[in-house]
């Protein structure tokens, strides 16, 4: 006999859901690609305060390694992503804004673009019932 599931389960992982962790993994990258400039930068050229370098790019990592880990878990549906994710992308629209108005709309364009896709795919019903299921294995800590 097997025991009830609710739709979303049936219907399995959402579309948008797989769109949001792989935007929150491409931006992790990015933030690791950063890193790999700012470490570039540091050994080529001579930091003002080598401290205050030092802790930019530890900064730097760490946020690149939180954004993996919740992109991974929110592949997987844990409820608690969604709130990591809509923090940090409204974080990308607050560097988005000013780079825009600064003339930078490429970068600005790069930030903001995919900070909206999120935050609006968030939302959806689909993702919200893919992160609040209830049946099964509880998917928070």
């Amino acid at each position: 006999m097997s025991r009830p599931q609710d739709s979303a389960e049936q219907a399995g992982r959402p579309p948008a859901a797989l769109l949001i962790s792989a935007i929150l993994v491409l931006e992790a990258l990015g933030l690791l690609g950063v890193a790999a400039w700012y470490i570039y930068n540091l050994l080529t050229a001579t930091a003002t305060s080598l401290g205050g370098a030092v802790f930019t790019l530890i900064l730097v990592i760490v946020l690149a390694v939180w954004l993996l880990v919740v992109g991974h878990f929110f592949f997987r549906g844990m409820r608690w992503t969604r709130a990591a994710a809509l923090v940090w992308q409204l974080f990308m629209i607050v560097l988005a804004v000013p780079t825009l108005q600064g003339g930078v709309v490429l970068v600005g364009l790069l930030l903001l673009v995919p900070a909206a896709a999120v935050i609006l795919l968030l939302f959806t019903k689909p993702v919200v019932a893919w992160t609040s299921r209830i049946s099964g294995d509880a998917q928070a800590f």
